[in-house]
């Protein structure tokens, strides 16, 4: 049976912050990513994890020519080898920009046999698709992971054809939940979120605004931002999907017809829409 996501999940509500806290309490996530000409698509998960509520934030590049982001300073930059030697962050997102090259199939390799939540994305999808001893490690990986293909990535997991995936998309979701034994976000018209224990949710918000380059790798910072703050991830994934649609939402209430909703400005859309409902459940 599908649950439709209508409204901000209850779990959402887990998120609000007591007078005593500190940023050790909200987790650290760590951003893989990032290779030569895209290393704004980890930027851009890395800054929505930051301003969705994350304690600490790294970003750990392929091209490492970049060691601080001018516009959030917050962010802390380094060699994508780095992240692991030693480990700091508790929670790990890889695949935006990270290209198919044999750097980046080492990194990915390094995040599969961590033992921290993972979100993978991305190429880090491809890689997994092309290479049958990831699908193997991801498999075994004792930790929860998920995964956030468009249907041409969900097709390339199955090996099938993208048309396949659309003619049956909750079919698509449990095949790949099943195959790779993963919790998944399957994007597209009405996101499917299937959890490993089979529950599959469809969400209801958002619209075509959402359909502009970067937004894939803002989705996935919300939802290990909501993760390192306390959601389980297949609760981030639901209300990560359900907050990023209601952000184009509130954006198309101004912008009518729907052109030029960069993924920039989505993340502050998502966390002034994020605070707003927690408080109006107050």
């Amino acid at each position: 049976m599908m649950q439709e996501i209508e409204q901000l999940p209850k779990a959402a509500q887990q998120l609000r912050r007591k007078a005593d806290t500190h940023k050790g309490m909200f987790g650290s996530v760590a951003v893989l990513g990032g290779a030569g000409g895209m290393t704004g698509a980890a930027l851009l998960a890395a800054r929505t994890a930051l301003l969705l509520g994350a304690g600490k934030v790294w970003v750990g590049l392929l091209d490492a020519r970049i060691s601080v982001d001018f516009q959030y300073p917050e962010l802390m930059l380094c060699k994508a080898e780095q992240i692991f030697s030693p480990l700091q962050a508790t929670h790990l997102l890889a695949g935006m920009g990270m290209g198919t090259s044999a750097q980046a199939l080492q990194i990915l390799g390094h995040c599969l046999a961590s033992e921290l939540p993972l979100l993978l994305d991305a190429d880090a999808l491809n890689l997994i698709a092309a290479h049958p001893q990831l699908q193997q490690q991801l498999r075994q990986r004792p930790s929860p992971t998920l995964l956030t293909p468009h249907p041409s990535e969900a097709a390339r997991l199955l090996g099938t054809s993208t048309a396949a995936v659309q003619q049956d998309r909750p079919a698509a979701a449990h095949a790949l939940a099943e195959r790779y034994q993963c919790h998944i976000a399957l994007k597209g018209h009405g996101t499917l979120v299937m959890s490993t224990d089979g529950q599959l949710s469809r969400n209801c918000s958002g619209n075509a605004a959402l359909s502009s380059a970067g937004q894939g790798d803002t989705l996935a910072g919300i939802i290990m931002s909501l993760c390192a703050q306390g959601l389980e991830l297949a609760s981030a994934a639901r209300v990560g999907v359900f907050l990023h649609g209601q952000a184009a939402d509130h954006w198309l209430s101004t912008h009518p017809a729907g052109l030029g909703l960069s993924a920039s400005e989505t993340i502050y859309l998502a966390r002034n829409a994020l605070n707003h409902s927690l408080a109006q459940t107050e």
